[in-house]
């Protein structure tokens, strides 16, 4: 039951806000948790309950709330800058942010483009590869194309070369063609194979839509290793190799998207490290690279891109793209600040550790009958729930089956967001070996009793 304290404040949520990914609808039985504090991995509501965050406050939070090391950071940089304006302007947190970015990530990329979200980021790679193919006389490459799980961000950009289903397809008509190929989605093999045949032959539809459409294809655009939104989706480490080759091929820029991957997700610090022969042509960044803190985007590119917009003016080739809050001092001392964490927690080295313990514990749910299938990388780890273990068969839109878990997980401290039928785990890397153990006993518990209850019959 809520309190006074608490009754009040909901009421007023209710009555003026509208939040992200929610039909309002259900919050008059289910309203938003009333969070008041952090520490570490546990969100704390007004009523003293803890919870699990164990989504990573939608995938950002990377060492754990509350972190001295970050505060201090950002409360060192407001006593001296808070805000200036990035063109014609520069300051020290965003050159030594760019000078470590450099420093950790593929070795062809050179040049550093701020932002202050993923589909900023993302949306940045797509017009700087449009524009580069006009800037070198190649002005019919502006096709794009994507998979078609993928997701990008909710800019219409970045919705044109992600999967069109329930997050976009309200928006087809204001969005633009682009090229989709069947996804890595290995449990739904789209060549009908089996894990165990696997000749990466999910491949050839991609390979044939670069030979039939290269000429006027700008870039492929993918998640490495994990697609994230379209359902926790681990493809292999082959898929990801053989891509960016034929994208090197193909002569087609090759923009990994790292805004969910990077900064340790995936147990190294970016996605692509997992996969020979990645060379993006743009890597694009955000979400952990603040810790979770505050907003922040890069686009991080090569110098020939740069060189192809390096003109005298009157040529123009100028890059006319910017955000009001571009390189923001706050956030980019507070990015800073993260990537100190890394080196000094040795954060790489501990998540090492934990990662075969998460996979251990994961192993367990396959007994459950409501699960289809268990995938992971680092630590993301995901469920597939389903009506029928044999023919794959998910649930329904109107059973909600996700909703019967989180609601149920809820009570048992722990926050399982769902991604329709898909229940997952996206820790953050402060995680110990004991909140882990703990974090997996309860999450175990509410797919089982989401599984008995009355929603879920016994005719699964």
């Amino acid at each position: 039951m809520r309190n006074h304290h608490e009754d009040k404040w909901i009421k007023k949520d209710l009555k003026r806000i509208w939040h992200p990914y929610t039909q309002m609808k259900d919050c008059r039985i289910s309203p938003p948790l009333l969070i008041e504090k952090a520490r570490g991995v546990r969100l704390y509501d007004s009523r003293g309950n803890f919870y699990y965050d164990t989504i990573s406050s939608w995938w950002c939070n990377v060492h754990g709330h509350n972190h001295p090391k970050i505060k201090s950071a950002i409360k060192k940089q407001l006593d001296c800058l808070e805000h200036v304006l990035f063109a014609g302007f520069t300051h020290k947190p965003a050159i030594l942010l760019a000078e470590k970015i450099i420093s950790i990530a593929p070795k062809n990329l050179k040049k550093v483009f701020f932002s202050d979200n993923g589909s900023t980021a993302v949306e940045t790679a797509m017009k700087m590869s449009l524009q580069y193919w006009e800037n070198k006389s190649m002005p019919g490459k502006t096709k794009f194309i994507g998979l078609d799980y993928g997701y990008h961000g909710d800019t219409v950009g970045a919705m044109s070369v992600s999967g069109l289903w329930l997050f976009n397809k309200v928006f087809s008509p204001m969005l633009f063609n682009s090229f989709k190929a069947p996804s890595p989605y290995c449990y739904r093999c789209p060549a009908g194979k089996v894990v165990s045949a696997c000749g990466i032959d999910c491949i050839k539809p991609l390979e044939d839509i670069l030979k039939k459409h290269s000429e006027i294809c700008s870039a492929l655009i993918i998640e490495p290793m994990l697609m994230a939104a379209g359902g926790m989706i681990v493809y292999p480490k082959e898929y990801l190799s053989k891509a960016a080759s034929l994208a090197k091929k193909y002569n087609v820029h090759l923009i990994i998207d790292e805004v969910a991957t990077g900064f340790g997700r995936t147990g190294k610090m970016f996605g692509c490290e997992h996969a020979t022969g990645v060379r993006p042509d743009f890597m694009c960044l955000s979400k952990g690279i603040t810790g979770g803190y505050l907003p922040l985007g890069l686009t991080v590119t090569t110098d020939e891109i740069y060189q192809a917009f390096y003109d005298d003016y009157e040529k123009r080739k100028t890059f006319y793209h910017g955000h009001t809050y571009t390189a923001n001092p706050v956030s980019c001392s507070a990015a800073l600040a993260s990537l100190e964490v890394f080196k000094e927690e040795r954060t790489l080295e501990k998540t090492a550790k934990i990662i075969p313990a998460f996979q251990r514990g994961m192993e367990r749910f396959r007994d459950l009958p409501i699960v289809g299938d268990v995938r992971g990388i680092g630590l993301v780890w995901a469920l597939e729930l389903v009506r029928n273990r044999k023919t794959k068969k998910g649930f329904g839109f109107k059973e909600r089956i996700g909703l019967k878990v989180y609601q149920t997980g809820l009570k048992r401290n722990i926050i399982l967001r769902p991604l329709g039928n898909v229940i997952y785990l996206f820790l953050p890397l402060c995680v110990s070996i004991m909140e882990l153990e703990d974090i997996l006993d309860r999450a175990y518990s509410a797919v089982k009793d989401s599984y008995k209850s009355k929603f879920c019959s016994s005719k699964i």
